[in-house]
Formats: C-alpha cells, structure tokens, sequence
C-alpha cells in the first residue's frame, strides 16, 4: 500500500534511555550478595499467579490435560517465531474462543473479546481480566491494556475461558496471563530486528543470566546466584492509514531469589508510546478508499501519548509439609494525553469536558494468600488456598478545549477537573481434589468494587458533579474432570460471575441540557452472568484435540444510551444469551504439523430496549429487537495453520483466517462483512556452537483482500469501520549467543 503524505517518517534511533537503564541494572546486579538458591522458572510463574488454576508440573505450567475448565496455553517461541513480536492478534488466532483483532490503530488498542466480554470496547480492553507476570494490566474498573504484552521475553500466555475465570474477580469474561522469561544458566543473550510494511520497524534486545554466585544447583552450600532477566525493545510505524503513525518504547526487568524455605522476585517495567488516531470510516469513506482518513483526524490532528511505569514485588515461605504463605505487590503510575476530534461548537455548553483528555493514575495492590496441600485425603490430593486481594486506582482527569482561537488541536481552556478513585478488596477461597482419574474443584470470590469522584471544577453551568458508586457480588465456580479413558478426558463447570462499569463508562449521565450532564451515572448496575460450560479432551499418538460447548445468561447487559457532544451514557440493556462451540486440535506426520481452531459463537439480545443510531441524540428513540446479535461478534471464526519442516534448519507455514460477518451497533443496521485472509513465512534456524540465529519472511493478506478487520461498536457518527492491513510483506531476524 502506498504511504500517503501526512504519515510521520521513522528512523532507527538510539535507545539512550532504554541502555542506561540496561547498564544501571546489571551494575547493581554485580553488587547483590552470593547467598541465594536457585529459583526455576516454575517457582516463580507459580509464585506469581494471580490464581491457583489448577496443579502445576515443574516448568510446565498448568497441566491442561488435568484442569476442570477450558484453558490454553501458547508458548512463547510460538509467540515469536516467524512474527513481527508488536501485536497479540499475530499469533492468538490458535486459541478457540478468543479473538484479537488488529484495529490498525494504536491510539485505541487492541480489540480482544472472549466469548463475546470485551466486543463492546472502543478503546482498550474491558470485560477480561489481564496480568503481567501476576500484576494486573489494568485498573480495577475493568479498564485494560494489551500493550502491555512484551512478546519477545514472553514464557508463555495462558488463556482462561468461561466459569474459571470468575475467580479473577470483577470484569472477569476471561483471562490473559503472560509470563516472562525467567534467568538461566547459561546465561542468554538475544537481538532482533523486523521490517513490515508502511515503515513498520521492531529492535529488542534480551539479557538473561545469574550472577553473584557459583551454579544454580548449589543451592543448599548459599553460593547459588541470583536470576535476572532483562528486555528492552522498540518498534515504530508510519501506520496504514494517513494520522496513524506510532512508536513505542518498553523495557522490562526481573530479578529473583530463592534461599532456604524463601523466595523473592522483583520486577520493573517501563513503557512510553504515542499514536496518531485516524478514527474510524464511514460506509461510504471504506467502499470509496479504506486506506483513507476522515478529515476531521486531520484537522484536529488526534493523538495520543503515553507513560507507564510499573514496580512489582513477590516474596513467598515454605512452612514444610505443602504450606506456604504467598504475597505479591505492586505499584504504578500512568499518564495519558489525548487529543479528540470534538468539533468547536460542541464544546460551547457550559458542562461539556472538553476535546482534550489529560489523566494521571496512580495505582497500587496487593494479592496475600495461604496455600497448603495434602497428599492423602479420601485417596486423592487436595490443594487449597485463601487469600484477599486489594486493588486501587487515583487518577487526576482534566478536560480541556482541543482549540485556541481559530487553531485546531492543540490544548485550550481548562473545562474539567477531577479526582476518581476506584478500588476492590476480594477475599477468596479455592480448592481442588484430585486423582488420577478425577478432580473436583471448587471456588468463591466476593467481589467488591467502590469508585468515588470529586469534581474541583465548579463553574455557572456546571456544578458539583461529586459523588459515589458500589457493587458488591458473590462470585462461585465448580468443576469437574473425568478421565474415561487413557487417552479421552471429560470437564464440566459452572459459574457466576459480575461486569461493573467503567470509570469511563460511568462518567456522564442522561438529562441535562443536550440529554447528557456530566457527574457518575448512578443509575447503572453491574451486570452478572451464569456460564455452564462441558468439554472432551483427546489424545492419540502425534495428535490431541480439545472440544468444548457453552453457554452464558446475562443480567443487565452494559450498553450504549446515548451519544451526544462526543460523549456516551450507557444503560442497562436486560438479558442476553452466548452460546457457542470452541474446538482446537493438531497432529503431526512426519514433517508436516497441521492446527487448527473454530469457534461458533451465537450472542443475541433477549430483550428489546431503545438506544440513539447516530449523533447528535438526546432522547433514545431507535429500538434494539429481541434476537438482534451483540456488536462487535462474529458467528463463526476459524484458523488453520499448516507447518511443513523442509530440513532440519527451514521450516514452511501456510495459515488461513475466517470470520463470519460482524453487527456494527446495537440495531444491526449494518455489519462488517465476513472475510478470509491467507498468509505464508519462511523461517530458517542454525545454532554454532554458542551461537544460533533465526530469519523469517512473511507475507500477510495474500491475496490482498479488502476488508474490515475491526469495528468501533456503536460509534455515534457512523464512522464504524476500521480497515484491515492489505498485502505485506515482513522479514526479522534474531541472533542469539549462551555464556
């Protein structure tokens, strides 16, 4: 595709902050004392699980063959290999039942739903429960990031589906878990690069060793080092679309310890980004040009910058005889400066916020819990564990005019000025009984969510919009898991659990002057959902497979109101129902892999209720039919992939992706129309001694297919669409060295 003018050049810079971060860290590193034990990589990914999902086997992470629910696991050189490591929806299309769509726009994140929680985002990640090696990647209103995700240093991603994932709490549809690489001996060191198309460039680097001590198994003498692991990458774009260039910086560090019956890990991450934000396009803008941009990105020139930075801290006690004592904390600032589109007159009243977005969060949590197990307990083990997790946000929001005079997009008068806070305290219990051939588990979660909001800008027209919100929700899960034979697994589970809205999503409430004012939409309640859910696991030879039906009833879905002045109300839409199928198998012959996964998804509205089918709208009036399907989903979704090992160094894929067609609001007026993309790599490996290397070519969108490959879920002025990335062409590589 050719790049248009207003696209911002990138070229491969120094990363000055980023090394100075390296060579202060591995400075420090050399003066930790040498009495420390060795601390596996499993010890620490099960150190800093956010839950006890089910037993682990050493280096492995959860065993899958045994859980009592529906989880996946991705590895990391899965993750990597013959990828470009910036975007999740590279490599996530494998696991059924999850989808990670690219919306070409980094201003807005990725688009990740599981089972249809998280659809209804147009920004960032909501509904879904994400962790970055056991510390939340969001806030607790349910508000997320993926950008969090650093693949390069990636373990492995564990994905959570269905009643399981209620024991993550509020806003818990599902749950991403990305682990980090851990230290190791030898020590590693990894770089790479990769080029894509329109000017998309990734450079990282990794350090991965011991140091301070003599070899890891010299655990019981006090001379086994400490681990650490430290990654750093960078990667740019002048974007797809006119008004969508990005770069992004992030580095990320752990260090961990384990002496004796104790272990430490501390982990530090840091991330700066800025986006252009080209908005979406209207029916007739993406029929005439999707490689297009509406004017109005242009004129007000959007944006969006931010600053992340991140400290987490584990510390675990072994008491003997399979007790131990667990706590994780954490804390964290972010920033965010957003320019919005907003046109001039609509910010004349006096309670409007304003075009420019300036928030400050601080956040803070912590996760204590007691964990035993008992080897023989009616013939079977038994592993429980309770605990109290605490999460907290305080973020400082002002609103500003996105104009001086007659200059668009810059910052202008301020027109709001606030405090929100939101926090939840959840005591937990879980339990698991487990044989051979049977397990059974159990577990319950209270989830309790307050914000609160102090509002210091009090004008004539705008008053004291101060206040406060609660919920409160029991959140139980079952499982069962059945081994009929050898070979052939069964699960079942149900579960309960609870959305709360978002800060965001509570910011502005209907009436007023233009049916909008601003102060917290009390009105709204969390919606709840019960999920029953029961599967076949199998197994022969070279091939393994997974099956699993669903269904989920939904209380007092979340969805839009109204959209007035560039702002939304949200309402409480009634009963919903998901009820789909996830299917995921592979096998091997020879040097041929094949793999697969499907999912059927129907998501309808069981009520009808009124909402607004474009901007302005003050009053709802459109009305939303029994049987219409939840924006944002897709009836069907299949990925298939075909890997074919040429020689011992040269490996060939071929992959295809199906999606069925997707409703862009509430109505179903319209929809993104269903789509198939292919694409192809080839990658090749060699390993000298210490040394080895891997390269990849691959091409996207073979037959350039024009299509949407995201929606802006009820977008008020019909500029629903986001095009898909047409044919491109990508290459990296990646040299390592041991020592």
């Amino acid at each position: 595709m050719t790049r248009s003018p207003h696209s911002t050049r990138h070229t491969l810079p120094a990363l000055p902050t980023l090394g100075a971060a390296l060579a202060c860290t591995l400075h420090a590193l050399h003066a930790l004392p040498a009495h420390a034990a060795n601390a596996a990589q499993d010890s620490s990914e099960a150190l800093l699980a956010p839950v006890v999902i089910t037993a682990s086997q050493p280096g492995a992470g959860p065993d899958l063959w045994r859980a009592t629910a529906a989880i996946d696991s991705v590895e990391g050189a899965v993750l990597r290999d013959g990828q470009m490591q910036i975007n999740l929806s590279e490599s996530l299309a494998r696991v059924p039942g999850l989808v990670v769509l690219n919306r070409q726009n980094f201003a807005q994140d990725l688009q990740i739903s599981v089972r249809g929680f998280g659809a209804r985002s147009t920004f960032g990640v909501r509904g879904l429960r994400l962790y970055v090696d056991g510390i939340p990647a969001g806030a607790p209103d349910g508000q997320g990031q993926a950008a969090n995700f650093t693949l390069g240093n990636a373990a492995r991603i564990d994905v959570v589906r269905g009643p399981a994932a209620v024991l993550y709490g509020n806003s818990a549809g599902g749950a991403l878990l990305l682990y980090t690489e851990d230290g190791e001996e030898p020590g590693l060191w990894r770089s790479g690069m990769a080029v894509g198309p329109d000017g998309l460039w990734r450079l990282s680097t990794q350090l991965r060793g011991t140091i301070g001590g003599g070899k890891p198994d010299q655990a019981d003498d006090g001379s086994a080092p400490w681990r650490y692991a430290i990654h750093i990458e960078r990667f740019a774009t002048d974007g797809m679309r006119p008004q969508s260039a990005a770069d992004r910086s992030t580095a990320h560090m752990k260090l961990s310890r384990k002496q004796g019956d104790d272990q430490w890990l501390l982990q530090y991450q840091e991330q700066r980004a800025s986006a252009q934000d080209p908005l979406g396009l209207t029916r007739a803008e993406f029929e005439a040009d999707p490689g297009q941009t509406t004017a109005s990105a242009l004129r007000f020139n959007t944006r969006k910058s931010v600053r992340q930075r991140q400290l987490g801290a584990a510390w675990q006690h072994q008491f003997g005889a399979g007790r131990r004592l667990e706590l994780m904390a954490y804390a964290g600032t972010r920033s965010v400066l957003q320019y919005q589109s907003i046109p001039v007159a609509t910010q004349a009243p006096p309670s409007h916020s304003g075009g420019v977005i300036d928030l400050d969060r601080d956040y803070a949590g912590m996760n204590l819990r007691w964990r035993s197990t008992h080897e023989d307990v009616a013939g079977g083990r038994l592993d429980w564990s309770a605990g109290l997790a605490y999460d907290w946000q305080g973020e400082t929001r002002r609103g500003y005019e996105n104009f001086i005079g007659s200059q668009l997009g810059v910052q202008g008068r301020l027109r709001r000025d606030e405090r929100n806070q939101a926090r939840s305290a959840d005591p937990y219990l879980q339990a698991e009984w487990s044989t051979q051939s049977l397990a059974l588990s159990a577990g319950l979660r209270q989830a309790r969510v307050r914000y609160r909001s102090e509002d210091h800008y009090i004008a004539a027209g705008n008053g004291d919009d101060s206040g406060g919100m609660a919920w409160r929700g029991w959140l139980p899960s079952l499982g069962l898991r059945v081994n009929l034979l050898p070979d052939l697994v069964a699960h079942a589970s149900v579960g309960r659990g609870m959305e709360t809205p978002t800060l965001n999503e509570v910011a502005y409430r209907p009436g007023g002057q233009n049916g909008m004012s601003s102060g917290l939409n009390t009105g709204l309640a969390a919606s709840a959902h019960n999920t029953v859910e029961v599967g076949l696991r199998g197994r022969h030879g070279n091939a393994g497979w997974n099956l699993t039906l669903f269904e989920t009833h939904t209380q007092r879905e979340l969805t839009v109101l109204s959209n007035t002045g560039g702002r939304a109300t949200y309402q409480n839409a009634g009963r919903t129902l998901r009820r789909g199928l996830e299917f995921s198998g592979n096998a091997q012959w020879g040097r041929l892999t094949a793999s697969t996964a499907l999912t059927l998804l129907q998501a309808r509205y069981r009520d009808s209720f009124l909402t607004c089918e474009a901007t302005p709208c003050t009053t709802p009036t459109a009305p939303v039919d029994a049987g219409a399907r939840l924006a944002g989903t897709a009836p069907r979704r299949l990925w298939s992939e075909l890997a074919w090992q040429l020689s011992p160094q040269w490996t060939w894929t071929v992959d295809m992706l199906h999606s069925g067609p997707v409703a862009v609001n509430d109505r179903n007026t319209d929809r993104a129309a269903g789509y198939t993309v292919w694409g192809s790599s080839l990658r090749w490996s060699r390993q000298w001694q210490q040394w080895s290397a891997q390269t990849f070519v691959r091409l996207d969108n073979l037959f350039d297919r024009r299509f949407a490959g995201s929606v802006i879920v009820n977008e008020g002025n019909q500029r629903f669409f986001e095009p898909g990335a047409g044919r491109g062409l990508s290459a990296g590589v990646t040299v390592s060295r041991t020592f």
